[in-house]
């Protein structure tokens, strides 16, 4: 039987809110999780939830009807994708310390402390101000693929780097207009509070992230060049619905103009690669890599 545009989808949530007993909560959802058939990556923290998961039509139906009847969730959003097959392997519920590792020396909920929430539109029109500083709250292999036109790219490889990235380079921009983004939202709760602690006056967030500002039917993903990196096998995503969208990374090995990503058999690099220097290379990063495979 042949599957449908709309025999899968992805699902795409958080919230931040007080669980009493995380390990316990995380115990229980995973058996629920995987009684359910669902496939993916959910991080629970005691101070929430943060997950993506697929499945089918009434897998991912059934999960955020049950979730939702939790009280603690029952108001959370989840961004919905459509999908030919499961984005997952398998299914991961784990047990971590942060949603988001961030390990900023003060408390960050984002409940008490976070920027103003821009909507698509309001984001949109903000991007294009003179005076803007917009600042990509994603890892620096994620804005390699895709960013917002004039923001910033961090000089980050994780997200726990971005205090010191930031006090390095940015207090020069206190006193400016401050957007920030990020794939789904929730990097942009922690990044918007940290900015205001350290006294950054006026800041800002694209809620929902550039998943949902791509869906936006007016915006239409609109000034977002090349393609949003994922954290599931699909690895990036359009957004810009326009004839304005561009390619704008480049092949490891041979320059050329292409966005998709490939991870190194050996070092687990993932790198741009264009389908014909993936055969040439067979699939390997460097010389050192390739050699690593060969017998003595």
């Amino acid at each position: 039987m042949n599957k449908t545009k709309t025999s899968y989808r992805i699902l795409l949530f958080y919230k931040f809110v007080p669980i009493a007993d995380p390990a316990i909560f995380t115990a229980e959802h995973l058996q629920y999780c995987k009684d359910l058939g669902v496939k993916g990556r959910i991080l629970i923290a005691s101070e929430g939830i943060n997950g993506t998961v697929s499945g089918t039509v009434e897998q991912t139906e059934r999960y955020m009807n049950d979730l939702r009847s939790n009280p603690l969730f029952a108001d959370i959003v989840f961004k919905i994708d459509e999908a030919e097959e499961h984005a997952f392997k398998k299914i991961f519920v784990r047990h971590k310390e942060e949603l988001v590792t961030f390990r900023y020396e003060h408390e960050l909920d984002p409940n008490k402390l976070s920027g103003k929430k821009l909507s698509p539109n309001e984001f949109y029109e903000q991007l294009q101000e003179d005076d803007v500083i917009v600042i990509d709250g994603r890892n620096d292999y994620e804005y390699e693929i895709g960013h917002f036109r004039g923001a910033i790219r961090p000089d980050v490889e994780s997200f726990r780097e971005f205090p010191d990235w930031i006090r390095q380079n940015m207090s020069q921009y206190k006193d400016k207009k401050v957007l920030t983004y990020c794939t789904g939202g929730i990097r942009c709760e922690k990044l918007t509070g940290f900015l205001m602690n350290e006294g950054f006056s006026d800041v800002a967030q694209l809620e929902g992230g550039i998943v949902t500002y791509g869906k936006d039917p007016d915006t239409k993903g609109r000034l977002f060049d090349g393609k949003c990196y994922v954290f599931d096998e699909r690895i990036s995503v359009p957004i810009n619905q326009t004839n304005e969208d561009i390619v704008i990374a480049n092949c490891h090995h041979c320059g050329v103009t292409h966005d998709r990503y490939i991870n190194c058999p050996v070092c687990n690099l993932q790198y741009v690669s264009c389908e014909d220097c993936e055969t040439h290379h067979h699939g390997f990063c460097s010389d050192a890599c390739k050699e690593a495979t060969m017998p003595v």
